[in-house]
């Protein structure tokens, strides 16, 4: 059973972009949309009243990070995460592969699942299909991903064959954990920057009953010719009447080319990271604020946005901030 009742409203006549709405427990989405990166349940130097304000629908939290910290505990005692940060709208959960392919060191991947010590407290934990799926039900985001094995898109073939046929198997056990949960799930294609291994990955991972579908494995060294060119094919391979959702991938000219290329759904931690660096992406293209030409300057950041930052500040003090 579909359990979003994903609608596409309208399809551009000279590309493969749409807008699209689906519906949570919490609320509806219009597509396309971006979901900022809540790491630990929070967005950096945000409180959930100022994201609302801004009009996000849909927060991305991390799975590996909250499962260390604050704990499945926690969670059970709030009743899932929305009440837990006090946010209203919709939350995706990711399975926590990514972030063990990048941030944990000695990791050993095998049938079971991904081995690797927690930077929390030392501790080796496993992280399996299962254990992924169960600690996202008991945070009880709207959507869920199923485990998969992320690795360089620069590997070579044999070890990226291997990484979309485990993340087959593991998406079967994740569709097998959701169980009867409320909650949606996706799964993700992998195939690095192989046609073949995309094409047979998209056909193994959307012959399973998901409630949408996620391109992964790109934004991890492959050039942005070779992310536009795998991204328009695994679209194309994606089914119409589901949502599409680029992962990690978020510069604004990316999300423009993702949408051109038929994708609903973006992530990505650069906002904010950018942000922390005084970076801003502006409808005058990208501004570094940190610089001494805005010292002085007593006008809005960008006159054509209605933003608080826009709308209340001059660019003198937010380089002053920063």
């Amino acid at each position: 059973m579909h359990r979003l009742g994903f609608t596409v409203e309208a399809e551009a006549e000279n590309s493969a972009a749409r807008a699209s709405t689906f519906t949570t427990l919490h609320n509806t989405v219009q597509t396309p949309v971006f979901m900022p990166v809540a790491t630990l349940a929070v967005l950096r130097s945000q409180d959930t009243t100022a994201v609302e304000d801004l009009g996000f629908p849909v927060l991305l939290a991390n799975t590996y990070h909250l499962l260390l910290r604050p704990g499945t505990d926690v969670f059970q005692k709030f009743g899932g995460i929305h009440k837990f940060m006090n946010w209203k709208r919709s939350i995706l959960t990711d399975s926590g592969g990514f972030q063990v392919f990048s941030l944990s060191k000695d990791v050993k991947i095998t049938e079971d699942g991904a081995v690797f010590r927690s930077y929390h407290d030392g501790r080796k934990i496993l992280l399996s299909p299962e254990t992924s799926i169960g600690t996202q039900k008991i945070i009880n985001s709207d959507i869920m991903m199923a485990m998969d094995q992320c690795i360089p898109s620069t590997s070579e073939l044999s070890l990226c064959r291997d990484a979309a046929d485990i993340t087959a198997r593991w998406a079967e056990r994740s569709i097998a954990a959701r169980g009867d949960s409320h909650q949606s799930i996706f799964g993700i294609v992998q195939g690095a920057c192989f046609p073949e291994l995309r094409k047979m990955s998209a056909k193994q991972i959307t012959s399973l009953p998901f409630d949408g579908f996620a391109i992964g494995g790109l934004a991890v060294g492959e050039t942005e010719d070779e992310r536009k060119d795998m991204t328009e094919f695994t679209a194309s391979l994606l089914p119409r009447n589901y949502p599409r959702y680029l992962m990690g991938v978020g510069t604004p000219i990316d999300l423009l080319e993702g949408v051109h290329r038929g994708v609903d759904m973006f992530d990505c931690i650069l906002p904010t990271a950018m942000a922390q660096q005084g970076v801003a992406y502006t409808s005058h293209g990208r501004m570094e604020l940190r610089r001494g030409i805005y010292k002085f300057q007593d006008r809005p950041l960008d006159e054509n946005c209605s933003c608080p930052a826009c709308s209340r500040y001059s660019r003198a003090y937010l380089h002053h901030l920063t």
